[in-house]
């Protein structure tokens, strides 16, 4: 049958290489191209210019500047918020911060969590036959297995690190999550160190399956923390958090080499892309001081701030495959969700803020976005169309009167956002900001995915089309232990966006069951699949 639409939970499709095919599905003799790998590196605070490639003169990181001058780098990238939770919800789900599930920090509450309708990149690509895993800072609470927020649930196989935001502020903690488990340690393993030797390992594991391998490390958050001393930086006359922060930031350096090394080592490399990147501008925590090492290079600010510094951030896309370039045209987090799913081959969902910008890979086009939003609830708002960026204060904020303040800057001549137009240009300024009131709100995401539901001996498998295309020749399937397939007589010719399709199974005995779903668009076969153990209830 089909109905109408229902709560989206996952997604996925079959992929193809780094090229896609824009129409005919290539002979059935043809060589397909594998589908590419994805390692995800994303650091903690890393400012936009504590890079070398980008004007860093205090801080080695001879690594990241390699990846940099080797593959593309993109000078005018945004996270997606000036702060940690929301860029990663941002990141994570392809929405900007006007319209994510996390909006903001737990600061003066509890952590904000993902919720079941929130569909991450992992997800897309889980269900599509990626084995996928997430070590290091997931930073979304609670720290509960099995609810909607945690790692497992949002489309990662494996997960190893800090399930919140708090917790990943100590660097040799007395505990880690591994999956649903806690895991007791001593207070005196260094957690990066740890996190290192998974990921290495989970890039070393054989499989015929391609990876999705996201790194979100803590290194260089506050506090400034490295195993002994400040190595380098040790004799240095600054101060001891300076001295180690310096000394964070190129251990990240070298965690990022060990990685590349250990892509190499496996013959991985060729076919794998990485993203190197950070979750907000640097901070001024416990003793750091980012104009010691000009951490921001000509822009305005740091982490908190919706000026440039505290939002504007490192990106690279490093590949053998990829020409050397340099991007200035925009890009924001919320496109990484749906340039994953391009160069994949994963129809992308619908309703979400990002586009993909795998073309820029490449030296074409890019996002076309007409505005960039940012939202920090009852505190700040920009907005940035063209050259022109608008940033709201509320009232009682950053030195607001009682009705709050805007700024208008023009990026093209005044980077540093030192000169507030917001007096010569009003018109402007009501523009802008009539455009960024109808751009937050609430999520206009459509439900999208394979789901499976389970009663008695019965096993439902629906599809629900989330796509802005129709999908054809829809089938459905369940696999059962030993191998045996159950195949619905049931088939839909076409499903138009919003619509769904249902088929029930009837299953004896336990154990895994894996729901199917398999259709053409784009002149391609994807099939989406979701395994459900018949001994646990299903989340």
């Amino acid at each position: 049958m089909i109905t109408a639409p229902s709560r989206r939970t996952l997604l996925a499709g079959a992929l193809a290489g780094l090229s896609v095919p824009a129409a005919a599905a290539p002979p059935a003799r043809a060589a397909v191209a594998p589908r590419p790998n994805f390692l995800i590196i994303l650091a903690d605070d890393l400012g936009w210019g504590e890079i070398g490639v980008q004007g860093q003169r205090k801080i080695a990181t001879p690594t990241i500047d390699r990846l940099a001058a080797e593959g593309v780098r993109f000078a005018t990238a945004y996270s997606g918020a000036p702060l940690c939770a929301p860029s990663r919800c941002s990141l994570l789900t392809g929405l900007h911060a006007g319209h994510s599930t996390v909006r903001e920090n737990p600061e003066g509450g509890p952590q904000r969590a993902l919720i079941e309708d929130d569909l991450t990149f992992a997800e897309l690509l889980q269900l599509s036959g990626y084995r996928t895993a997430c070590i290091g800072k997931w930073g979304f609470g609670p720290e509960l297995p099995g609810q909607p927020s945690h790692p497992n649930e949002r489309g990662f196989d494996e997960f190893l690190g800090y399930i919140t935001h708090r917790h990943a502020h100590q660097y040799y903690p007395r505990y880690l999550w591994h999956n649903a488990g806690k895991v007791a340690l001593t207070g005196t393993t260094y957690a990066p160190d740890l996190f290192l030797r998974r990921a290495v390992g989970f890039i070393e594991e054989p499989s015929d399956k391609p990876f999705l391998l996201y790194f979100p490390t803590i290194l260089p958050h506050s506090p400034s923390v490295v195993p002994g001393d400040a190595g380098q930086y040790e004799n240095k006359p600054w101060t001891r958090p300076n001295r180690r922060h310096a000394a964070q930031v190129t251990l990240l350096d070298s965690h990022v080499e060990q990685l590349v090394a250990a892509l190499r080592k496996t013959g991985k490399a060729a076919n794998t892309i990485v993203l190197f990147m950070s979750d907000n501008g640097p901070h001024r925590e416990k003793g750091v001081t980012p104009g010691l090492f000009d951490s921001n290079g000509p822009l305005r600010a740091d982490k908190r701030d919706l000026y440039e510094g505290g939002i504007r951030v490192p990106l690279i896309a490093w590949s053998p495959k990829l020409r050397p370039r340099v991007e200035t045209r925009p890009v924001a987090y919320w496109d990484v969700l749906p340039t994953l799913a391009d160069l994949a081959g994963v129809p992308a969902p619908d309703g979400i803020d990002g586009r993909s910008f795998r073309g820029m890979l490449h030296g074409g086009d890019g996002p076309d976005h007409h505005h960039l939003v940012w939202n920090r609830p009852r505190k700040a708002q920009a907005i940035r169309r063209g050259r022109w960026k608008a940033i709201r204060f509320a009232p009682g904020i950053a030195g607001a009167g009682p009705g709050g303040r805007i700024e208008l800057y023009d990026l093209g001549t005044d980077l540093g956002e030192r000169k507030d137009l917001s007096s010569d240009r009003p018109e402007l300024v009501g523009e802008l900001m009539e455009l960024l009131d109808q751009s937050i709100g609430p999520d206009p995401r459509r439900p999208y995915g394979l789901r499976m539901a389970a009663s008695g001996d019965r096993v439902t498998v629906t599809l629900v089309n989330g796509s802005a295309v129709t999908w054809r020749r829809v089938r459905l399937a369940l696999h059962l232990p030993g191998g045996r397939t159950m195949t619905s007589r049931q088939e839909a010719a076409e499903l138009v966006p919003g619509e769904e399709i249902s088929a029930t199974f009837r299953v004896t005995g336990r154990g895994a069951v894996t729901g199917r779903a398999s259709f053409r668009t784009g002149g391609r076969r994807h099939t989406f699949r979701r395994t459900h153990d018949r001994r646990r209830s299903l989340v």
